[in-house]
Formats: structure tokens, C-alpha cells, sequence
């Protein structure tokens, strides 16, 4: 190589390196952190426009925080990683979706939950609601009733950190007793109702989010709220369309 280009080369390396290093940490280190950005920036717009009965039109400050802190992309397959910040849901295998990034933030926003906070999610997937969850709270708990996709959520949030997370395959109708009351409930499948043992599990003053109706027809997406005094409260709050909620109940 002669001189002329050698220098040609290494004031190109420079170059590029420079320029990697200009970049704000968090993408030089993260190259879908503009897609996150942007995600995060979609789904404000659509709340602001907005559409059913949500009263609050913004999104909290710590839900903005936990939608870009976690990697949606570790939540989708390899092959679909390219899409994994689009607003829309995408299959992750055994007939299921990670749901739309807009659903996952609204209803996040919707549980009001805090730090010191115990929260039980129906329905892991993925695992990607429940790591939005996890970043907000103390104690975070999910069920999955496919074995093959709990599995491969357990070992994708052990990869990614997430300690305060635990996992267990089964019935979510059942809810999880052991670890009951809780905080905040949700759950990521449609049901024929609310499942009588999750409303017992849900701790005076909590909140409850739960879609309702069959796959075929319009699901609600309904606020429960438990009194202080114990008094359950509904609220019709938009339309839905999840995939079932499964077992032998």
C-alpha cells in the first residue's frame, strides 16, 4: 500500500471513529435506540389524539422511562428484529404476539404502580410487558400457561438482568396465590369474564386490567378497581383484540 493511500485510509478510520464517538451514548452503544425514540414519540401522538374512555392523555414520565429502557427487539424473533419498535404486534410462535407497543404503554400507564409496588401479570409471552413492568416496581410476577414460551421468556429475562422478575408455568386464571395481594393485576388475554380468584388476589386500593370478550367478537379493555373497603369497581375503558386467555377453568 503506498503512502498516498494509507493516509487516505487511516483520515477515513478517524473519521468514522470521530463521528461513532459524537453520537449520544445511548445510541453509540444501542443502534435501535432511535427506533425506541421514535416508537416512544408514535405512540405520544396517538394518546394525544386518542380515542375511548382514557381520562389521562399523556404518559408519565417513568412509563416514558421503562418503554426506553427495555429492549423490545431481545422480545421478538431474530428474524423480525428489524420491525420490533413499529406500533403494531407481532407473532412470537405458538399462535401468540407481543402486543402493540401503544397497548403496552397505556395499559402500563393505567396501573399507576410505584416502587415499593408487587405486581402479577397473566399471560407472559415474551416477556416484554412484564420487563416495562419490572423497571417500575419492587416485585414483579408472571404466569404462562404454554410451557415452550415460558421457558423461553424465563431464560430471556435472566439474560437481560432482570432479578426482580419471577416467572411460573400455568393457569393465570387461578392467579398466584402465594405471592397475593397484589398491588396491580393485568392480564394480556382476552376472557369470557374477570376470573373471581384474581379479584380476591387484587389488595384493597389496587387496580386491575383485564380484556374481555372472545376472539371473535369486540373485546373491552376494563378498568377493575378495588375499595379500600373492598368494592370492586368496573370501568369500560377502550376496544381490544388479544388472543385468548386459555385453560381448563
Amino acid at each position: 500500500m503506498n503512502y498516498l493511500i494509507l493516509k487516505q485510509f487511516i483520515l477515513l478510520w478517524l473519521t468514522l471513529s470521530l463521528s461513532i464517538l459524537a453520537l449520544p451514548d445511548g445510541l453509540a452503544k444501542d443502534p435501535f435506540a432511535v427506533k425506541r425514540a421514535k416508537m416512544i414519540e408514535t405512540i405520544e401522538a396517538e394518546i394525544k389524539t386518542g380515542y375511548g374512555n382514557l381520562a389521562n392523555k399523556k404518559l408519565d414520565d417513568n412509563v416514558i422511562s421503562a418503554l426506553n429502557s427495555v429492549p423490545r427487539h431481545e422480545f421478538v424473533p431474530k428474524k423480525l428484529q428489524h420491525s420490533a419498535y413499529d406500533n403494531r404486534p407481532l407473532p412470537i410462535g405458538h399462535g401468540q404476539t407481543i402486543s402493540q407497543p401503544y397497548i403496552v404503554a397505556i395499559m402500563t400507564n393505567l396501573l399507576h404502580v410505584g416502587k415499593n409496588d408487587s405486581i402479577l401479570e397473566i399471560g407472559t409471552g415474551s416477556g416484554y410487558q412484564i420487563a416495562v413492568l419490572a423497571e417500575l416496581v419492587s416485585k414483579a410476577y408472571s404466569i404462562e400457561i404454554i410451557e415452550p414460551l415460558g421457558k423461553e421468556a424465563q431464560a430471556r429475562l435472566q439474560r437481560l438482568g432482570y432479578d426482580n422478575i419471577t416467572l411460573k408455568i400455568g393457569d393465570g386464571y387461578y392467579g398466584w396465590e402465594e405471592h397475593a395481594p397484589f398491588d396491580a393485576i393485568i392480564v394480556t388475554a382476552a376472557a369470557s369474564h374477570i376470573p373471581p380468584p384474581l379479584i380476591k388476589q387484587l389488595k384493597p386500593g389496587g387496580r386491575m386490567l383485564i380484556p374481555v370478550g372472545s376472539r371473535f367478537m369486540v373485546q373491552e379493555l376494563l378498568l377493575v378497581e378495588k375499595s379500600e373497603e373492598g368494592k370492586v369497581r368496573t370501568q369500560q375503558l377502550l376496544p381490544v383484540a388479544f388472543v385468548p386467555l386459555t385453560g381448563k377453568h
